[in-house]
């Protein structure tokens, strides 16, 4: 079993004129790859001995649209929640985390993103391989030929982002209804979608509505300190 330093140094060997980029973390190396070389890396990954990535575990787009921004916009609970790329810096007095300051992550790559993670069962490893695309260009070479279960996972991720795979048979979407408007994860895509499905009896069928809900801010789970939780906070049972 090489090390994951080992299999960075490969990596970095075998493809060094292609532009690419290597980071190891949490003891996995991902590698950033130009989109028009996914297809040719990847058949290499897969075929070569030293690599024999002969498993695509998965594959899936990222919207990077809000990356490096601040956290949730609210007024109990900004600063500790849901971290939205955002890192701990210098001290400040007045920030929400003790000692502390939030600094936002400046962001600029293209907006999208294809991942691929793959594993190599004869080598014992794994690889997270990173494409990014254009938000007005989001054509990148299909991989089904070299893994056969892109077949899905390259739909879903037309699905929900709007990524083209190029060279793909039928993609076609997955998950959504048909007739389904926009792509459901992408950050400007409304929590509650655009349309809402109704049963009409005159009609018969499934009709769509524009949707009737209110679109609202989430925020994080705030832990309040008063006196509905001081016993339970003791141990005790909590209160009905």
């Amino acid at each position: 079993m090489a090390t994951v330093e080992t299999l960075k140094a490969l990596v970095e060997e075998k493809f060094s004129s292609f532009g690419m980029t290597t980071k190891i973390n949490l003891d996995e190396l991902t590698v950033e790859v130009p989109k028009k070389h996914i297809h040719e890396i990847c058949l290499a990954l897969r075929d070569m001995a030293d690599f024999h990535f002969e498993q695509l575990m998965d594959l899936c787009g990222v919207d990077y649209s809000t990356y490096g921004k601040t956290e949730w916009v609210t007024e109990d609970a900004t600063f500790t929640g849901f971290s939205r790329a955002v890192e701990n810096s210098v001290e400040d007095k007045s920030s929400a985390t003790p000692g502390m300051r939030s600094v936002s992550v400046k962001w600029e790559k293209p907006r999208f993103a294809v991942v691929y993670h793959l594993l190599s069962l004869r080598h014992n490893h794994r690889l997270r391989l990173k494409a990014f695309v254009e938000e007005n260009d989001l054509l990148i070479d299909s991989v089904i030929n070299i893994w056969n279960v892109a077949n899905f996972f390259e739909r879903e991720a037309f699905d929900m982002y709007g990524i083209l795979f190029n060279g793909h048979p039928d993609l076609r979407r997955v998950l959504t209804d048909y007739g389904f408007i926009g792509h459901p994860f992408r950050k400007d895509f409304p929590l509650s979608g655009y349309v809402e499905p109704r049963y009409d009896a005159t009609l018969q069928r499934v009709v769509y509505e524009p949707v009737d809900i209110q679109p609202r801010v989430l925020v994080p789970r705030v832990i309040r300190k008063d006196n509905r939780y001081l016993g339970h906070e003791r141990g005790q049972t909590k209160p009905e």
